[in-house]
């Protein structure tokens, strides 16, 4: 075990948003938090990332981590074409000493494995939907972190554009494999992607439960007989064999 969240608690006044929240994370593996919508998902990832503090509870092996966070939506910098979008997300590197060269061949190494580089020059308005969120997912990997927070990253594209999306996020994370957490109410971005996911229910959220995905990610199929046992057991999680289930 690298880290773990430990009975993490959240309110904002009277509404009562977290509740006694934990689970284990290892080194380089994918975690998926799966929800229904207004949970408390981002809040969990908020409080992950020190952008918040938790009312009550612990985080281990947190500490000292460097943190990278891909947001729903693109937030490109639209002024910037697509490779200095990168080179802006690096400029810290730059005063901590980092080699210029080194930055450089960083840029052109993540643009490539997304797919983006003979884009370089376009600007975000001038690219897809698609290639956009794509361009964000390069620039959150190409900062070198520790643990990567994705938060709905998948969303807003049709499956096979959300299939193509995602085997990009692989590609980037297998350069260097930090240690992702994804948030999603998406069933099919944690079947594809997730080592663990997470099960969260209705707010004041607490853990339903916990699937782990033995599969290797390039075997892994919506028409595989080996996933779709995942999805059963994951689906049973979510509440979908009640019929008074909310979701």
């Amino acid at each position: 075990m690298s880290a773990a969240v430990k009975n993490l608690q959240k309110s904002f006044g009277s509404l009562h948003v977290l509740n006694d929240i934990s689970f284990d994370l290892e080194d380089s593996s994918i975690v998926a938090i799966l929800g229904p919508s207004g949970c408390g998902k981002t809040t969990l990832l908020n409080i992950l990332s020190g952008i918040m503090p938790a009312d009550a509870g612990s985080l281990a092996g947190f500490e000292g981590k460097r943190f990278s966070y891909c947001f729903q939506e693109p937030r490109l910098l639209g002024w910037l074409s697509a490779e200095d979008n990168l080179r802006f997300a690096l400029s810290s590197l730059l005063q901590s000493n980092t080699n210029a060269i080194t930055i450089e061949r960083r840029i052109e190494r993540f643009l490539r494995e997304s797919g983006l580089f003979e884009f370089k020059e376009y600007k975000p308005n001038q690219l897809s939907g698609g290639m956009q969120k794509r361009l964000a997912l390069a620039r959150a990997f190409a900062f070198p972190s520790d643990i990567l927070l994705l938060d709905e990253a998948f969303s807003s594209v049709d499956l096979r554009q959300k299939i193509d999306l995602m085997r990009a996020f692989l590609r980037l994370w297998t350069d260097e494999k930090p240690t992702v957490i994804i948030v999603s109410h998406d069933i099919h971005d944690a079947l594809f992607l997730a080592d663990q996911v997470v099960v969260l229910s209705q707010r004041p959220a607490r853990v339903e439960g916990r699937l782990y995905i033995d599969l290797p990610h390039e075997t892994r199929t919506f028409a595989s007989a080996e996933l779709s046992k995942y999805e059963i057991t994951l689906y049973r999680l979510l509440g979908f064999d009640n019929l008074d289930s909310s979701f």
